[in-house]
């Protein structure tokens, strides 16, 4: 019985906020994490459909900086998250997708992430990870698009950076 009661705790395992940067202490339910997010983070945009751009706005500004947005397709939620952070000498900008989901969700889905510039184009393609995972261990294990910001700037206008989007379904295992 005890390994059955802590079975049902992980699965039930509370859900913290996902957005990144935030100091919001909220746990909740995975059914509350998009109202959580609407009411309390309303400076986080959505766009709908498959094919979006992220934008980035002010790049060049100092110190660790966050930005996110949500992407909305397939009947699914996922937080678009780019981070930049210090690391002396370099800035180092690290992007991701998150599904507001499980693992299991999450696997069946794959996110392309472009960047393109004056003959140039920079792309990274992954499965999204769950919410449950956090941005953090993405970014500890590299498992995301990660450049510097030389990198950043060869893909910027002005000092905002667009990131092509695409968020696809992976056909079901037979």
């Amino acid at each position: 019985i005890p390994f059955l009661l802590l079975h049902f705790h992980l699965l039930r395992r509370p859900y913290d906020c996902p957005c990144p940067g935030a100091s919001c202490k909220w746990l909740g339910e995975l059914e509350q994490v998009m109202p959580h997010l609407m009411h309390h983070h309303k400076s986080i945009t959505t766009l709908q459909g498959e094919d979006i751009v992220f934008l980035a706005t002010d790049i060049n500004l100092p110190g660790a900086v966050d930005w996110v947005m949500m992407q909305s397709c397939f009947g699914h939620s996922f937080m678009l998250v780019l981070e930049k952070q210090e690391r002396v000498p370099d800035q180092i900008f690290f992007a991701l997708v998150q599904l507001i989901g499980t693992r299991k969700q999450a696997e069946q889905f794959v996110y392309r992430l472009e960047l393109n510039g004056h003959r140039r184009r920079l792309t990274w393609e992954a499965c999204p990870r769950s919410i449950h995972d956090g941005v953090q261990s993405a970014i500890g294990s590299s498992d995301c698009l990660v450049f510097d910001l030389n990198t950043a700037q060869l893909f910027a206008d002005n000092g905002n950076l667009g990131i092509n989007v695409t968020i696809s379904q992976v056909p079901p295992r037979i």
